[in-house]
């Protein structure tokens, strides 16, 4: 190798590196201009910079995967329909169709071209959860797409630096939120704007007019490096399900892995039909998670791409949950494709054991909110009492997940998402609502060496009394998560009202004036033999309260004193 091919390979690298933090800077004022709290608070969102054949280059770190790796092919169908050629300085392009974008309509991807001495070198994306899009608002509960609210094709949000007002002016009439769901209209714009402006910067900086080459480079590493990970497996076929709640029957999902020389091919042959409600999954967003479970294990280090998507191929037969066809309700999609990471590493579990955790929680136990009239009346439960004042709130909020090699669980911690819990002042000061309680769940974590992470329990209440409905959108509460290696299960979630009714995980449910919405979220499973669990470590959890004296006798073999301290330990070998 001369010195000047050693000088240029350095060189890209530190122009990769530089598209990082353009990506990232992006990504960041999304969350400084977002309105959403999801965006603001809990980080749910997308950021990312392609090439002018639709190939991702670089994504922000924030961000999720479902976002961050369906947005990767929705890019390739905004150029389908405005080819690079045609666009013009100052357009800006959006969509929320679920087959087009991320899964559901309440995300909107924003395509926007970058420009440098008046011709197009790239385009940056962006994607962001917005609170609602009219419809039944965000929910399980509807049977056909035409029902969850505005579906925007793809089209121009601003041409030639000029808003589609028309647009605009459509979308305030349709949503519950107006201000709020405009806001991130326009955020989205900016933040694709501001990776615009850096990158123009940065190529100018090193005198670049395409950004060709670098894309090769980054691509082709990309691919390489994913590549050597795999051929370091052992190839064959490794076979897992799973079955989950789902709404109105239960729900198997079937995942056949095949590790092979040229990377990494899952199926989904087997898996259930589509359901009736709002809770089937477009192929995209099966991608997107199922690709996700795989890079927790293998290429972990390697830089999410186009390049190292690529060696890792999904599919599922049409008319299966995880590959629905229009016109399939899709709100509710996380709820079954975020469980798609456990169900890979289920496969590989098999092929790698040791770097493999329990299952967890998995989907979002995300708790849509909604008030005013019409929304709880007389025939739901509301009787005489007033409607209180219109809102649409989405809580975002996570159980535990299972039990890690060598660690235990995240407690309340959103795995495979990776969202952020959105805080309580935050929920309380946007909408009239009280959470009287939120804490940990005692005796929620599966036992295990490594112990599962704990839920959460939480119990909201209208700030005036009035009645209100919750939009349930959760799971895991007849199946709970399963532990690995000997480890135990994680307690499953439940839903009720502190009068003592028992509610259901999925559907619009209506809490009756001066009650209140009990949640109590599932524990990640546990991950080993309980009874190999240093002594001392239960002691710990039994002082942190995360579990009770009973559980540690009767799960660990660990005898414990008023105090905490170890009496004795009742274990047999």
């Amino acid at each position: 190798m001369t010195d000047t091919s050693a000088l240029e390979q350095v060189q890209r690298q530190i122009m990769w590196n530089r598209l990082l933090s353009v990506v990232e800077e992006q990504a960041q004022v999304l969350i400084r201009t977002a309105f959403s709290t999801s965006v603001r608070e809990a980080g749910d969102l997308s950021a990312g910079v392609f090439d002018l054949k639709g190939r991702m280059l670089a994504q922000a770190v924030t961000g999720t995967p479902g976002h961050v790796n369906a947005m990767a092919a929705s890019v390739g169908f905004f150029l389908d329909r405005y080819p690079a050629a045609s666009m013009e300085e100052g357009d800006v392009f959006i969509t929320n169709d679920p087959w087009l974008g991320t899964g559901h309509t309440h995300d909107f991807t924003v395509v926007t071209p970058t420009f440098l001495n008046g011709k197009v070198v790239a385009l940056f994306a962006s994607t962001s959860h917005v609170v609602d899009v009219g419809g039944r608002g965000f929910g399980a509960d509807a049977r056909q797409v035409y029902e969850e609210g505005l579906r925007l094709p793809i089209m121009p949000l601003a041409k030639r630096g000029v808003m589609n007002e028309s647009l605009l002016a459509i979308v305030r009439a349709n949503v519950r939120e107006p201000v709020q769901v405009e806001g991130d209209l326009y955020s989205l714009a900016v933040c694709n704007e501001t990776g615009c402006r850096r990158l123009i910067e940065m190529m100018r900086e090193f005198k670049l007019d395409t950004l060709d080459d670098l894309a090769e480079t980054v691509i082709e590493n990309s691919r390489q490096a994913m590549l050597d990970e795999i051929r370091d497996l052992p190839f064959g076929t490794y076979r897992n399900a799973m079955r989950i709640d789902g709404f109105e029957k239960p729900i198997d999902l079937v995942a056949a892995m095949t590790i092979g020389e040229t990377g990494i091919d899952v199926d989904f042959t087997g898996t259930s039909p589509v359901s009736a409600y709002g809770i089937n999954v477009p192929l995209t967003y099966t991608q997107a998670y199922a690709s996700f479970g795989v890079r927790c294990v293998i290429g972990g280090a390697v830089p999410n791409n186009a390049g190292s998507l690529a060696p890792v191929r999904v599919t599922a037969p049409e008319g299966t949950i995880l590959n629905a066809p229009e016109p399939c309700a899709v709100t509710a999609r996380h709820l079954v494709g975020q469980m798609l990471p456990d169900v890979v590493l289920g496969c590989l579990y098999q092929a790698k054991p040791e770097a493999v955790p329990a299952e967890g929680t998995s989907c979002l136990w995300i708790t849509a909110l909604l008030g005013g009239h019409g929304i709880a009346g007389d025939n739901e439960g509301g009787g005489d009492a007033p409607p209180g004042r219109p809102f649409t709130i989405s809580m975002f909020h996570a159980g535990g997940t299972g039990g890690r090699p060598g660690k235990d669980g995240l407690n309340a911690t959103a795995f495979p998402s990776g969202v952020r819990n959105t805080p309580v002042e935050i929920n309380e000061t946007i909408a009239p609502i009280i959470v009287w309680r939120k804490e940990y769940r005692t005796d929620s974590g599966g036992a295990g060496a490594q112990r599962g992470g704990t839920g959460q329990v939480m119990e909201i209440a209208h700030a005036q009394g009035a009645p209100f409905a919750v939009s349930a959108l959760f799971d895991r509460i007849v199946h709970p998560p399963r532990g690995r290696g000997g480890g135990a299960i994680g307690e499953r979630g439940r839903v009720r009202l502190a009068s003592g009714v028992e509610l259901n995980g999925k559907g619009r449910q209506t809490i009756p004036a001066g009650d209140r919405l009990i949640l109590e979220m599932p524990g990640g499973g546990g991950l080993g033999d309980p009874k190999a669990r240093p002594a001392e470590h239960v002691a710990r959890d039994l002082r942190n309260g995360f579990i009770s004296r009973e559980a540690a006798a009767r799960d660990y073999g660990v005898a414990m004193a008023a105090d905490g301290a170890v009496e004795s330990k009742g274990r047999t070998r």
